[in-house]
């Protein structure tokens, strides 16, 4: 019994090991080394998936812009380009997670995000966060993957 258990249990870590070393690729990756920039990368490839950091959408001089639609093309903006460094679109993506800080935005930010997908839409949820960073309106992040994939 002990050396069914033993094998069984060999057998579990030679599965999980793959998937724990899979090789890591970075999209505007930032060092831990350099305390000059904010601590994080812009995205990070691990197999064929993209997982995507949270992204404002302030203007150049970090102000908010002066209403909730712009602010909205602002942030979709910035995750379509990272997308785009990665070799990805809009319509990659299979998960999105929107920070809001006042969830009476939802129906301004829904009409400016339905502009950036031509296909089916990603798994989403939309919530409340109260405050966030540099007074911004939504925090954006989510997850893709290579079509075939």
């Amino acid at each position: 019994m002990r050396a069914r258990l033993s094998l069984l249990v060999l057998l579990g870590l030679a599965m999980a090991a793959p998937a724990a070393a899979q090789d890591r690729d970075y999209v505007n990756g930032r060092s831990a080394s350099d305390a000059d920039v904010p601590p994080f990368s812009g995205a990070v490839w691990v197999g064929p998936t993209l997982y995507l950091s949270g992204t404002l959408g302030l203007g150049p001089d970090r102000s908010v812009p002066e209403t909730a639609t712009e602010e909205a093309h602002n942030v979709l903006g910035n995750i379509k380009a990272v997308l785009e460094e990665a070799g990805l679109t809009m319509d990659d993506l299979v998960s999105v997670q929107i920070f809001s800080s006042d969830v009476s935005d939802y129906d301004a930010f829904n009409a400016v995000y339905r502009t950036y997908f031509t296909q089916t839409y990603p798994a989403r949820a939309f919530i409340g966060a109260g405050t966030l960073l540099f007074g911004a309106r939504f925090e954006v992040m989510g997850i893709a993957t290579r079509a075939g994939s």
